[in-house]
């Protein structure tokens, strides 16, 4: 087994752009529209309010465990209060999420660069579930690959400094737009979308909406644990930070929401949902009376992508590290790499993957994106327990960030993450899966048993045998 261990080389500025990157992706501009059409500009914001508080209490839960465990995210957190069996379950599932997310970026890049070059699709190869792939939209979600891949094998410094200049460039253009339309929108706006309709339930019904949607665009903050021992701040102020990451997430989410509802009318975001459905850039093209400005938004959701696929490939290669270390998994994914001291292997794996993925098409993707976020969800449900379990267990544990009432976070953690996994089993619940998602989420549990009884088999007693 590898004995060495990561370098402890971010700061603690770094680490929040780690988190926040991963949890700003493409949807803000891409679905604000929706949200404003579904439940009203102020109920869209109050969606996104319950939505962070659901992630929010699952949060504090994790930056309790992480200051207490910095090494081995989800992992050491079950298998502390739940046993090698349920870690591994936990760990499995959590890895499944972070992979799909990254090949769900994969593809979501090349296709967003069609709204700036509509001529962009090139070379047409064949068709995948009604999606046509072209070899230009290969070609080019091929090339960002091995260049996210590559940066991550140098090491974490590495891919930090892309992270660092693409969440600043994201954080500009929210501003910009935020200011332009403080400046140059009119309240009369607002007029009629404050909320979806006069009627009280369905203004309910579409808070509610969006609020069952939110924590999905939420993910990421759990980056953290898994890049911990990598981390070299004070435990306490990690615990901090990963908080912090959810709420700056929430705020950057519902002030882009109150800008576009502040610059567009209900009839031109209804327009704009008919159209591109990119409400967020046509307020910015209407703010500065440009169409060309409305592809900063489009530049920013861009570097959005590849901050949340650049944080998913860290903590999804973490996490392989540390089965492998366990024995859980092939041991050569727990390899450092000689030079630069990271999981080469565990990243290489990934990146292969998110090579592969844009050759089956971006509808495919959707449903292993669709099959991460129930993944996550389990895994936020079994971490939630722990924390319950090891509050029990271990009462006089060190706990450097130390969660107040802790009986009351823990529950309603668990009961909320709890509901997260039962609106995608029960059908008709909004985020119900269909058979693509679940025959995917089979063949992961299915190389999760064969990796498993594998391992029994090889390593025996030392199973599970986490440092």
């Amino acid at each position: 087994m590898e004995k060495k261990g990561l370098n402890k080389v971010l700061t603690g500025a770094e680490v929040l752009i780690m988190a926040f990157g991963a949890m700003i992706g493409w949807g803000w501009v891409v679905s604000s529209g929706e949200w404003i059409g579904s439940a009203g500009v102020l109920g869209t914001v109050i969606g996104f309010i319950i939505g962070g508080i659901t992630i929010y209490f699952v949060g504090l839960c994790y930056a309790e465990l992480t200051s207490a465990m910095p090494s081995g995210g989800e992992l050491l957190f079950s298998y502390k209060a739940l046993g090698k069996n349920t870690a591994f379950i936990c760990s499995w599932f959590m890895i499944l999420s972070f992979v799909g997310v990254v090949c769900f970026e994969a593809c979501s890049l090349p296709t967003i660069i069609q709204y700036i070059f509509p001529g962009f699709l090139k070379g047409y190869l064949y068709t995948v579930a009604g999606f046509d792939v072209y070899l230009s939209w290969l070609l080019l979600a091929s090339a960002i690959a091995v260049l996210i891949t590559y940066l991550n094998i140098k090491g974490l410094k590495a891919a930090m400094k892309l992270q660092t200049a693409l969440t600043a460039i994201i954080g500009l253009v929210g501003i910009v737009l935020v200011a332009s339309s403080a400046i140059n929108g009119d309240a009369s706006n607002l007029s009629g979308q404050f909320f979806v309709s006069d009627n009280a339930v369905s203004n309910i019904k579409g808070c509610l909406s969006v609020a069952a949607v939110a924590p999905f665009f939420l993910f990421g903050f759990d980056v953290i644990p898994k890049a911990a021992e990598e981390i070299n701040v004070s435990l306490k102020k990690v615990g901090k930070i990963l908080i912090l990451s959810i709420v700056l997430a929430v705020s950057f989410y519902a002030l882009v929401v109150l800008a576009t509802g502040y610059a567009l009318d209900k009839n031109s975001i209804e327009n704009s949902s008919q159209g591109l459905g990119l409400a967020a850039a046509d307020a910015m093209a209407k703010m500065f009376n440009s169409k060309a400005m409305a592809n900063v938004i489009i530049i920013g959701g861009i570097c959005g992508v590849v901050t949340s696929w650049n944080s998913f490939l860290i903590g999804g290669s973490r996490a392989l590290y540390y089965m492998a270390r366990a024995n859980m998994i092939p041991s050569f994914l727990g390899r450092l790499h000689p030079r630069y001291n990271s999981p080469s292997n565990a990243i290489i794996l990934i990146g292969a993957i998110s090579l592969i993925a844009p050759f089956f098409g971006k509808h495919m993707l959707s449903w292993i994106s669709e099959a991460s976020s129930f993944a996550c969800c389990v895994a936020y449900f079994i971490s939630s327990l722990s924390f319950l379990v090891l509050r029990k267990k271990e009462p006089d544990m060190e706990r450097p960030f130390k969660v107040q009432h802790w009986k009351g976070v823990g529950f309603t953690a668990l009961l909320l993450s709890g509901f997260m996994v039962l609106s995608f089993i029960i059908p008709g619940a909004g985020a119900s899966l269909g058979r693509q998602e679940w025959f995917i989420i089979l063949l992961w549990l299915v190389l999760g048993l064969g990796f498993y009884t594998a391992s029994r088999i090889k390593f025996k007693e030392y199973f599970g045998l986490i440092a």
